[in-house]
């Protein structure tokens, strides 16, 4: 990471004394299922772009010509906080071998996918879950997924439920099984202004957005004592940064995500 960047960050972070009290820390904590119901109502299908990149940074779920033959065995993947489908269907129409299980916490998330035009039981399957309480199991096999995907989505779960969740995705994943990662990494613009503006800091690392809706941000370090904890070995973690622009508000804003994969033992 850039270490001018990491510096200046550190610095920010570190007058950032003041975190939410402990009522309000346990009430979006306990409220977030409801708070994410209550965004995608207001938003419904338009906020996030769909995610064709995905394919790019993951060739897991990429078809190539030359694996056709491997590809006829069909992958069976995990996407864990689907949303409204911005991943589901560009890999449904990119990868013609792979079914797709896709869980939200959002009842109304749900209900826009399998409103879609394109949502076809014979190649997805959405649900409603918690992925930190309901058991996968319920819904899809044990030891029967081959890539699990969790694309921005741990961010938004406390970091001491985030032990609950592995160990739930790790009972219906193969053995070699793949998850793919990508979240908001440490010292992202993101967590400045929250920490910047104050009255957003739950927790260490931790930030509540003005809907109620929180974000976690990670480290290597954390990720991969995380994973490495519940029974996987990391294939690689990285933290990648990007330069974007917001053109309307002539604004240039530092990014920085974390991109990993990890394998199950």
């Amino acid at each position: 990471m850039n270490v001018e960047r990491e510096t200046k960050a550190k610095e920010i972070l570190s007058k950032d004394v003041k975190p939410v009290g402990r009522f309000w820390v346990t009430k979006y904590k306990n409220e977030a299922a409801k708070n994410w119901d209550l965004f995608y109502k207001r938003n419904k299908t338009n906020f996030f772009k769909d995610r064709h990149w995905i394919s790019r940074e993951f060739e897991e779920l990429s078809l190539q010509e030359s694996d056709e033959d491997v590809a006829k065995q069909q992958k069976v993947v995990l996407e864990l906080g689907c949303g409204v489908g911005n991943f589901i269907f560009p890999i449904l129409d990119a990868n013609p071998f792979v079914f797709i299980y896709a869980c939200d916490f959002s009842k109304r998330a749900i209900q826009f996918i399998q409103n879609h035009e394109k949502y076809k039981e014979t190649r997805c399957h959405a649900f409603v879950a918690d992925i930190t309480k309901d058991p996968l199991n319920l819904q899809i096999y044990s030891n029967s997924v081959d890539i699990v995907t969790a694309i921005f989505v741990a961010s938004a779960i406390p970091p001491e439920q985030h032990s609950q969740m592995l160990e739930n995705i790790k009972d219906v994943m193969k053995p070699g099984g793949i998850v793919c990662f990508r979240d908001y990494a440490i010292y992202d613009e993101t967590q400045l202004r929250f920490s910047a503006g104050g009255n957003h800091k739950l927790e260490e690392n931790l930030y509540v957005r003005q809907d109620g809706t929180m974000s976690y941000f990670f480290s290597i370090e954390y990720l991969t004592q995380l994973f490495e904890k519940h029974g996987f070995k990391k294939i690689y973690a990285e933290y990648v940064e990007r330069e974007t622009t917001n053109r309307a508000q002539e604004l240039t804003v530092d990014r920085v995500f974390l991109q990993a994969k990890f394998v199950k033992l």
